[in-house]
């Protein structure tokens, strides 16, 4: 099996995605030892199965090299023409502070040269203190290098919508956000979406099976403890649970996303990731991968196998509605990260 047509989406006009992005932030070292040589050839069986897009940053550890060595191999194999049939987007998080040209160009040529290409395919910016407004400056120089043909596309992460909405404002085109959503986190629908529909912005999405806790692996579990969470995706997402309604509603979610999954012969990640990739401006459901560790591509892939009706999502949403407000909890995207 390959990933059928239905799973390319076109981002922009010159660049078609896969709907599944392969995640790379498990090689930062926060899940365990990676094996290089393995990691990346494995990425050729992501390749071939049709996961032609990877998503990564600066800070994942040995991401950007991992891609840049990757291309390289790929090359060496196929040929240089069968690069352009990749898409790696990665990000720079900077800490706040002077954002000159020259700070914004060399970090964007230090990425370049990781990953070994002369134009990044997208460069998604963080920003870790909205009261420091210098992120604009940083966005106007990565607009100027986006001219300049080192930057294709130019897009976020984790911004909130009013400050997507500034930067609309100052004139300054991005292509997407990516921002976490899931059924335990459906804070995007609250005001993100409707911004992201009238501008023409995507969402890239993250989160989506909550660390692996959506999944038959957790079904009729007991709570784990801080042993059971070996992961820094585990601990993270338990957190979410914890603050969205806890691990009994938890439970009570799994069960029906199995019911819904056993109608249409699939699994709960697959419900879960078809639940956000049918939401408006959603683009992509970006799937960590712990890479030469773990495989799930034929699984993933099934989610492209069935469409949602609307008594599934309907009884997902008897489940929901007993769940938090997480918008009123955590606030808008990414201001769990500003607290």
């Amino acid at each position: 099996m390959t990933l059928p047509e239905t799973s390319r989406l076109q981002l922009t006009s010159d660049m078609s995605i896969c709907r599944l992005p392969v995640g790379m932030w498990q090689v930062s070292g926060a899940h365990g030892s990676i094996d290089p040589a393995a990691a990346v050839e494995s990425m050729f069986d992501y390749l071939d199965f049709g996961y032609t897009t990877f998503d990564l940053a600066d800070h994942y550890g040995p991401a950007e090299d991992f891609i840049g060595e990757f291309l390289t191999k790929l090359s060496e194999a196929r040929g240089e023409s069968a690069r352009s049939g990749i898409q790696a987007f990665t990000k720079w998080c900077p800490r706040p502070g002077p954002m000159t040209r020259q700070i914004v160009e060399r970090a964007v040529d230090v990425s370049r040269r990781r990953m070994n290409c002369d134009s990044l395919d997208m460069l998604q910016f963080h920003w870790w203190d909205y009261d420091d407004g210098r992120y604009l400056d940083a966005l106007r120089h990565l607009a100027d290098l986006q001219s300049e043909g080192r930057i294709r596309h130019l897009a976020l992460t984790n911004f909130d919508t009013e400050h997507l909405e500034i930067i609309n404002d100052a004139g300054i085109r991005v292509v997407s956000n990516q921002v976490q959503y899931s059924l335990v986190d459906l804070r995007p629908q609250v005001r993100m979406t409707q911004f992201c529909e009238q501008h023409d912005v995507k969402l890239l999405t993250y989160g989506v099976l909550c660390g692996g806790l959506m999944s038959e692996r957790f079904l009729d579990q007991p709570e784990p403890g801080p042993d059971e969470l070996t992961t820094a995706s585990l601990r993270k997402y338990k957190k979410m649970v914890d603050a969205w309604g806890g691990w009994t509603l938890f439970q009570e979610l799994l069960t029906i996303l199995k019911h819904v999954a056993e109608k249409h012969s699939a699994s709960i990640p697959n419900v879960a990731v078809r639940s956000v990739l049918d939401r408006p401006a959603v683009a992509s459901v970006i799937i960590g991968c712990r890479l030469g560790i773990t495989q799930h591509t034929q699984d993933n892939g099934s989610v492209f196998k069935f469409m949602l009706d609307e008594e599934d999502r309907s009884s997902i949403d008897t489940v929901l509605a007993k769940s938090n407000d997480l918008f009123k909890l955590i606030g808008d995207c990414g201001d769990e990260y500003r607290h």
